[in-house]
């Protein structure tokens, strides 16, 4: 089935949307818990590690805890697949060293970046709405297969910069940041909880749903749905 909409921008979700989640769990995950202990001992002195570490001081209440007890939290929050923005960051600063140094190369489905390339030629603005940081995320759409991708995106939101995914505030703070009015906005996401915080801000949805992926028998809902990038035609205004 494919579907055509209207809509001025597009706004991805990475995880289970433009990429596989196994990815992140299976290659990610243990690469950035094997270095998070130099991270925190090596760099400590660094003004965003020293934010993560002082935020994961106040959440945890251990305004104490030096940088084993904070490690030991990082990899709790890891097994726990915790959306927990000091992570989040801290995971970032990891991988973006990775995919510089050539240790890591970012999976994307093979009908992303086609779909990207076509929408973005045709004049509709690219976003990520990510739960890792915009760090990692510049990482990973820059070292992508075939070549660098963040010539073809206008901007890049976390749980930071915009909120928490499943709070229809965040959307609204997006919508506001690049200027598109909520009805233009389309919002791609394997979640159904984070469609749902989008439509009601205003912007359309739908769901990405691959066979394999964890959220794949849970359904999107009652939002439209897409099994690939390439069932989904955008059309801009006056398209």
């Amino acid at each position: 089935m494919s579907l055509r909409l209207g809509a001025d921008a597009v706004v991805l979700d990475i995880e289970g949307t433009t990429s596989a989640t196994r990815f992140v769990v299976d290659v990610l995950y243990p690469y950035s818990r094997a270095r998070f202990a130099a991270l925190l001992t090596e760099r400590a002195g660094e003004p965003e590690v020293a934010r993560a570490v002082a935020r994961v001081r106040e959440v945890t209440g251990e305004p104490d805890a030096d940088a084993a007890r904070v490690e030991k939290t990082l990899n709790a929050w890891l097994d726990e697949d915790r959306k927990e923005t000091a992570l989040k960051t801290l995971q970032g600063l990891v991988w973006r060293e990775g995919f510089a140094r050539g240790d890591l190369v970012p999976h994307f489905y093979d009908d992303v970046v086609p779909a990207l390339r076509d929408w973005h030629a045709a004049g509709v603005r690219l976003y990520v709405y990510s739960s890792g940081s915009v760090a990692a995320q510049r990482a990973w759409f820059s070292s992508a297969p075939g070549g660098d991708l963040l010539p073809l995106l206008s901007g890049l939101y976390d749980t930071e910069n915009a909120g928490p995914k499943q709070q229809p505030e965040s959307y609204r703070r997006i919508a506001s940041a690049t200027g598109v009015a909520p009805g233009r906005l389309l919002f791609l996401s394997d979640r159904a909880g984070e469609l749902d915080a989008a439509r009601a801000a205003g912007w359309r949805t739908v769901g990405v749903r691959r066979p394999g992926e964890p959220y794949f028998a849970r359904g999107a809902g009652d939002h439209a749905e897409a099994g690939t990038f390439d069932a989904i035609t955008v059309v801009r205004s006056g398209g």
